[in-house]
């Protein structure tokens, strides 16, 4: 393909539309639904409950330490299919480009989510690209769409299943992505690199499953973090919800960029961590198989499902305190996913 930049032209649906097409979508993300370029994904072989998801991707920057935009769309998407018991199996992606976007940063971005989608065994079947005229975007933005099947033998997690005496399990440490996302963004300088989460969970949640009977709910903390995770599983549920700061996951580098800046590293988004709320008889066996994949290798038991009172989620500091976790007042950190 012998242009450089995106082309208006390259949204308009004639031949330069073709050459984009063929050089960058179809070449790196190619499968044989997608192959076929109609106007809606034939699937065959789908069977029973279907979960079902959408996102939208506006990060910036588009690269970040430990990942990209193309990366994030497809472990975003996988992981929310993830979190209500599904096994992911299509995704479509739809691209709206700014005008004058260089074509090997487009390039990078689809392989990096051919990666992650080849990472969980998944295809992008569907898709769809438009180019918006230079200041109508912010270079690149991906929505995305999900497929996947709850397996006929079990019973998907959710909120309301949250149940007193539960033990809270995260699978990893927290607050990883926002801040290297609003690092890498704003040109701070701190003394160590701090990465990016983003991850599909997938196999990680199937090796918990195949030897925890029952999930009673799961959430990825991504917007809101941790805090906002917590309050709505209590809400939802009609419980309580405690944990223990000590006990809560939190890389010593972020930790003091949190600090430095201003912010409760419970608020911020990570993309490659999950929620766990599990009966209290299954907590170690949840952790044991979380510790023997790569990533949940840090994973631990912060805290525990109470009766009362409902909707209320308290953070129990070193010295003893009991106070309320309050939710984020506004977003902290815009455009991190």
């Amino acid at each position: 393909m012998y242009d450089n930049i995106i082309l208006l032209a390259h949204g308009a649906g004639g031949k330069k539309s073709a050459e984009l097409l063929r050089a960058v979508f179809l070449r790196h993300l190619g499968n044989p639904a997608l192959a076929l370029l109609g106007d809606a994904a034939i699937l065959t072989g789908i069977e029973g409950r279907l979960a079902f998801t959408t996102d939208a991707f506006v990060v910036a920057p588009l690269f970040f330490p430990g990942g990209d935009i193309g990366k994030l769309s497809i472990c975003g998407t996988v992981n929310d299919l993830t979190a209500a018991g599904a096994r992911p199996v299509a995704l479509s992606a739809a691209f709206i480009i700014e005008e004058g976007l260089d074509i090997g940063t487009l390039e990078e971005v689809v392989i990096s989510m051919r990666a992650a989608a080849d990472e969980v065994g998944v295809s992008v079947v569907a898709g769809d690209t438009k180019v918006v005229p230079r200041g109508a975007a912010d270079r690149l933005f991906i929505t995305t769409a999900g497929l996947g099947i709850i397996p006929p033998d079990s019973t998907p997690p959710a909120p309301e299943r949250a149940a007193p005496g539960d033990a809270v399990i995260v699978s990893g440490a927290l607050a990883d992505h926002g801040m290297a996302v609003m690092i890498q963004r704003e040109g701070l300088r701190f003394s160590g690199t701090i990465h990016s989460d983003c991850a599909p969970l997938y196999h990680m949640i199937a090796a918990v499953r195949a030897v925890v009977p029952e999930i009673h709910a799961m959430r990825d903390p991504t917007r809101g973090g941790l805090a906002a995770v917590l309050h709505e599983l209590a809400e939802q549920a009609g419980v309580a919800i405690e944990v223990e700061e000590q006990a809560i996951p939190v890389h010593a580098d972020v930790r003091t960029a949190c600090e430095l800046l201003g912010i409760d590293p419970l608020h911020v988004a990570n993309e490659g961590k999950m929620v766990l709320i599990v009966p209290t008889a299954h907590a170690d066996a949840a952790l044991d198989a979380l510790h023997h994949h790569p990533l949940g290798r840090e994973a631990a038991r912060i805290g525990q499902v109470h009766k009362a009172p409902a909707g209320r989620v308290h953070l129990r500091t070193p010295f003893g305190a009991l106070r309320i976790l309050d939710l984020p007042s506004g977003d902290l950190l815009p455009r991190i996913c």
